[in-house]
């Protein structure tokens, strides 16, 4: 399961590590135990900083196959409260090898106002994350609630492998990937990056997140202040950083909705990249220029200053000035927004026909959209549904006709064009139908399945900046041709503007030119 390639990374990497740590076994028996018992001792074998033995139980952990990691601290083990359930390989690798190396010491990679703002959580957490293997989207939510176990005592997290835990995927009506549970209960479902958790905390327990920025050394004011880490924001960073400015970037995740693409074969000059390859290459040419990056960080307010400057306020408590920003907050998938959809996602209703379609094996599902996306998810899909039916509210699908050519081919792929979405039914928790008007007859019909997958577009992230810029009537926020806002010093770039056709590449370009902006803005002051 584990080829020597991945051990000698382990044997690598683990140099980084300043202290042990223990692999401790759940006890029972289980037909998976013998292969994850291997897959452990194969890892520890690498390093003596890696410590195994599977006859050293614990009867507490949830599974006999489940393992907790413990770090050696001043001669004792100590639990770190992070716990996997089942064999993680697939994408879950990279979450045990990064767990691995943060119980052993190595730096962890959350902003330190976040860091301070979790170590001040004083009330039990006790976080369940259900995986798929397969899925993109899960080790981005398995690894950001180690580090909160890490970093907190009173938090744990424990990876649970859906495939081989079936009783508690039907029992907990789990239809969709990563699903967390914190303590017991639903806390979140889908693709959910580190700053939504954050925030999805501070509402539930609002009177136990203390703002971690109040008696903290104010970040100096900035030249610049970027916000968003897609193609844009990148661009815009790197080119202000070029000219010398103070620049700091605030961001949820480098890379943006970029990190949730598969291949990507239009950008210019490269044949074939991926989402994550080209997200880490945007981390990379970040750090090589002296840019104050604070990812998985999310502004709360912008404000102005006495002196004509802006003041950037964020979710973590902390604040700061800036002489100019360039907002470039990308988007985000549209809703349907019809009865049934925001309460069965995760039910049945998803947004990610890769992360989510094994879970619909052997049954109906339809898709929304007659779009590039949805048609691409659809032929995704019939690999492993028993039947699509492509829903698309247009008298014509919108894809290019090359995917609708391969889609037709698919003896079970059916399209349904003037179709206008009305309802989507559940029954116990769990999508039992969907309702849509045929357009052409307004006839109404109904038609049973199981899955539901929104692919319908993208929405501008603006809820933030609402009031404060001038926005479209779509939402977008309106730009001159220099980048320029209505707003004095407030540039903006990317899909999250008015700018045609949301492309990699010309968001690139716009974030360049939005830098350009910005530069010759201060120069001028």
């Amino acid at each position: 399961m584990i080829d020597q390639n991945l051990l000698d990374a382990i044997k690598s990497y683990s140099e980084n590590m300043t202290r042990p740590i223990t692999f401790v076994l759940g006890s029972g028996e289980h037909a998976k135990r013998s292969e994850l018992i291997d897959f452990l001792s194969k890892i520890a074998g690498t390093t003596d900083k890696i410590n195994f033995d599977a006859k050293a139980t614990d009867d507490s952990l949830p599974s006999a196959i489940s393992f907790a990691i413990y770090s050696h601290i001043d001669g004792a083990l100590s639990d770190t409260g992070i716990v996997f359930s089942g064999i993680p390989g697939g994408h879950e690798f990279t979450s045990l090898v990064l767990a691995i190396l943060q119980a052993g010491g190595h730096t962890l990679k959350l902003d330190e106002g976040i860091q301070k703002l979790i170590k001040r959580f004083n009330k039990p957490l006790q976080f369940q994350t259900y995986v798929s293997l397969s899925c993109h989207s899960c080790p981005e939510v398995v690894q950001a609630l180690n580090q909160f176990a890490i970093l907190n005592d009173d938090i744990s997290n424990e990876m649970i492998d859906g495939a081989l835990f079936q009783e508690q995927v039907e029992a907990n009506n789990i239809q969709g990937v990563p699903a967390v549970f914190l303590n017991g209960k639903p806390f979140a479902n889908g693709l959910i990056d580190t700053a939504k958790l954050i925030e999805k905390l501070q509402e539930q327990f609002p009177d136990l997140l203390a703002e971690a920025g109040a008696d903290e050394d104010q970040l100096e004011q900035q030249d610049v202040t970027i916000i968003g880490a897609g193609p844009a924001g990148v661009a815009a960073a790197i080119y202000t950083a070029r000219k010398g400015l103070k620049v700091t970037m605030v961001a949820d995740r480098i890379g943006g909705q970029v990190k949730d693409t598969q291949d990507i074969e239009n950008l210019i000059s490269v044949p074939l990249t991926t989402g994550n390859e080209l997200s880490a290459n945007f981390e990379k040419h970040l750090r090589e220029y002296n840019i104050t990056l604070k990812e998985h960080v999310s502004v709360k307010e912008i404000g102005e200053t006495a002196e004509e400057n802006y003041s950037i306020h964020l979710n973590t408590g902390e604040s700061f000035e800036t002489r100019s920003i360039i907002l470039a907050t990308g988007a985000q998938w549209r809703k349907l927004g019809v009865p049934g959809e925001e309460e069965n996602i995760g039910q049945g209703v998803a947004y990610c026909a890769h992360c989510d379609g094994p879970f619909f094996k052997g049954k109906d599902i339809a898709v929304i959209g007659g779009g590039n996306s949805g048609v691409e998810a659809a032929l995704d899909l019939a690999g492993i549904v028993n039947h699509v039916t492509v829903l698309e509210f247009a008298d014509d699908l919108k894809a290019d006709q090359v995917l609708i050519n391969k889609a037709k081919e698919k003896d079970n792929i059916e399209f349904i064009t003037s179709a206008a979405t009305q309802e989507i039914k559940a029954t116990d928790n769990k999508v039992t139908s969907i309702v849509y008007q045929d357009r052409s007859t307004g006839e109404t019909h109904e038609r049973d399945l199981s899955g539901v997958f929104v692919q319908i577009g993208l929405m501008p992230n603006t809820d933030f900046v609402k009031g404060f810029v001038d926005l479209n009537r779509f939402g977008e926020i309106e730009i001159d041709e220099r980048c320029r806002t209505d707003r004095k010093g407030i540039f903006a770039c990317g899909d999250v503007t008015t700018v045609p056709f949301k492309q990699i590449n010309i968001a690139m370009g716009e974030g360049s030119k939005a830098a350009l902006s910005a530069f010759e803005y201060l120069v001028m002051q």
